[in-house]
This record gives structure tokens, C-alpha cells and sequence, in this order.
């Protein structure tokens, strides 16, 4: 998927298919906690979104026409951000909705004036690390049993990304 347009909250991708980008709001969390859920077996809360969205971080839902494909959560203070939560509908899943959702993330924390994103990202999900490696994170650390899963714990890799100034 490329993206050959892109304006305020819009972008046109190929030819065939539009994706629009919104601002999420509390009325749609519900919708939001449809796709965390589908996409995670240890999903965020309707409590975590809500504080996310009322504290004023970065909230944005990602659409393919109507239907809802993808959210982040991305928080910016000082000269650094820290994307908290990216998901794609697994159906959705491999078509560059994700890459097309990070590039905005990193878009929005540098109009933040943030220098640098951290993320951290379960060690066992390949396809995330494979997104954030060809963007040009780096790995940086490792947390520890930080991911709950069934059976035990799992451990974060932290990964970071130095951020361009904004063009324009």
C-alpha cells in the first residue's frame, strides 16, 4: 500500500481504497475496545482508553471507508514520546494499515517537538518488530516479564526512534 495523498486528517492510498484518520473521542471507545479486543488476549481496558483520551494524548482511529481498521495511543512531554498502544484488526493485518498508523503517530509526536519515540513491543510479535525495524527503530533494552500471557509472563523489547524535524 502507498500513499500518494495525504492532507489534514485525510489520506487517499493506491488508487482504489481511501483510509481517513479521527481523532478518538470517549463515545468511541466501544468501538476502539471491538478491535483491541480482536487483535490481543490481554487487551486494554475501557478505563485505560478513557484516562488516554481525557489526559489529551495523542488518540487516533484509523478507517477504510466506514469500518474501523486501527487506533493508536501516543503520548509526547518535553523532547520525548512514547507510542503506548498500536493495533490493527488481524483481518486488516498486512496491507500497511500499521505502517501507514505509525507514520502519522510519529508525524503528531513531532509536532509535539518531541526528539525521540520509545515504544516497547512484545518480544514473541515478529510482525511489529519487522514494522518498527524497517522504519529505523533500535532496540534499545529489554523489560522483563513486562506482557502478561497465558501460562506466565513475556518480555518487552524498548525500542526508540530518533525523530526528524517536521517538514513545512
Amino acid at each position: 500500500m502507498d500513499v500518494v495523498a495525504a492532507c489534514d486528517g485525510e489520506v487517499a492510498v493506491g488508487v482504489k481504497e481511501a483510509v481517513q484518520l479521527k481523532v478518538m473521542q470517549e463515545d468511541d471507545i466501544d468501538a476502539v475496545l471491538r478491535v483491541e479486543y480482536s487483535a490481543y488476549s490481554h487487551p486494554w481496558t475501557r478505563g485505560i482508553f478513557l484516562d488516554c483520551v481525557k489526559s489529551g494524548y495523542e488518540c487516533w482511529m484509523l478507517f477504510r471507508g466506514a469500518q474501523q481498521v486501527g487506533h493508536a495511543v501516543l503520548t509526547a512531554a518535553g523532547d520525548e514520546s512514547h507510542l503506548l498502544n498500536l493495533t490493527i484488526k488481524p483481518e486488516s493485518q498486512g496491507n500497511g494499515f500499521g505502517r501507514l498508523l505509525l507514520q502519522h503517530m510519529l508525524l503528531r509526536a513531532q509536532q509535539r517537538h518531541a526528539d525521540v519515540c520509545f515504544l516497547e513491543v512484545r518480544a514473541s510479535n515478529v510482525a511489529a518488530i519487522a514494522l518498527y525495524d524497517q522504519f529505523g527503530f533500535n532496540e534499545i533494552g529489554r523489560r522483563k516479564n513486562y506482557y502478561p500471557m497465558a501460562g506466565g509472563r513475556e518480555d518487552a523489547l524498548v525500542m526508540a526512534f530518533t525523530l526528524d524535524e517536521p517538514e513545512g
